[in-house]
């Protein structure tokens, strides 16, 4: 395995929780991390820089307070657009590098000049892909990590088999490696790590909480809907991404006959964190009226705090790590 020697020993579990547009917040970052799993939001979850800095603040104060259990908090993360359309990239940059975040995400770009500045305070910078191309683009920039959004994952989702995805990014990288995509069970992290990832990623999984900021019809979806009813389409926001079909049913369009997109300008779809960022038709706006998940729906029943998550997550990798060692008669 490649895990990063800043996360080696601070994890109770090789798990990140997801940057969420509209999902994750202050309480959900903060719950991650107390719990022992890497816990990140989006920048531009936030309207301002000035927004972005309090929340920061808010993260980093929370986590220096001592916790009951006595375990340190684990690193925590922000999801950094390096796309041109983000017009706040060396505002929030400068943020990041000011408050010394320990893991930049970083998406729709690989940017050098992004790994050089958060590698002079040690930081580390993942960056997702959703193939090899991308993932040799980003191993130039000099990352220190690769997310890879496979096929099932929530929003803006790839569309390869995480077996195949692994194994063709194995060809260009051999450094760490996080794997999303319909990841809710502790068993499933245990799974991705025997395919070859250090890190799972579960986003959809962390929505289903008290503290994610989403509403509570949102959480209550998520819990009721099976990975059937997870609908893969470019026509909400003009690029293929997962979503609830009984949020686009209650948006009043069909699932069954969406509009297909006029054209796919990423001048317009790229950076989904904005309320400019819309699909080219006449659908409501992802995100806000459409709501977004994953096909690891299948394994979510309930809605819980993020501590008892953890807990649930941490029995099931360990009953799954002892099954799967009798079977290999260990």
């Amino acid at each position: 395995m490649t895990m990063p020697q800043q996360l080696q020993g601070r994890l109770r579990l090789p798990i990140i929780s997801a940057p969420m547009f509209l999902g994750s917040g202050v309480d959900l970052v903060v719950g991650a991390c107390r719990a022992g799993v890497v816990g990140t939001f989006p920048a531009l979850n936030l309207r301002t820089t000035e927004d972005f800095d309090a929340w920061l603040t808010q993260i980093e104060t929370a986590l220096a307070e001592p916790d009951p259990s006595g375990r340190p908090p684990a690193p925590f993360g922000v999801n950094f657009i390096v796309h041109h359309t983000n017009k706040r990239i060396e505002a929030d940059l400068g943020q990041i590098v000011a408050h010394e975040v320990p893991i930049v995400i970083t998406s729709l770009g690989a940017a050098r000049e992004v790994v050089e500045a958060v590698h002079s305070y040690g930081g580390l910078v993942f960056h997702d892909v959703t193939n090899a191309k991308h993932a040799a683009k980003a191993a130039e920039a000099g990352v220190d990590g690769l997310i890879l959004v496979s096929a099932g994952a929530g929003g803006h989702a790839g569309g390869l088999n995480p077996f195949a995805l692994i194994t063709e990014v194995r060809a260009v990288w051999d450094g760490p490696l996080v794997l999303g995509g319909a990841l809710s069970t502790g068993r499933d992290v245990l799974a991705a790590q025997a395919a070859g990832a250090d890190l799972a990623y579960m986003g959809t999984r962390f929505l289903a909480t008290t503290e994610s900021l989403v509403a509570q019809e949102y959480r209550d979806m998520i819990v009721d809907h099976t990975a059937e009813q997870i609908v893969y389409t470019p026509s909400i926001s003009s690029i293929p991404a997962s979503f609830l079909r009984g949020s686009i049913v209650a948006a009043g369009l069909d699932p069954d006959a969406l509009p297909v997109p006029e054209r796919v300008d990423l001048a317009h779809v790229t950076n989904p964190h904005t309320e400019e960022s819309q699909a080219t038709t006449t659908a409501p706006k992802a995100w806000k009226d459409v709501w977004s998940a994953g096909q690891s729906v299948a394994g979510i029943d309930s809605v819980v705090p993020v501590a008892e998550l953890v807990d649930q997550l941490e029995a099931e990798y360990t009953q799954a790590k002892g099954e799967l060692l009798a079977v290999l008669g260990e």
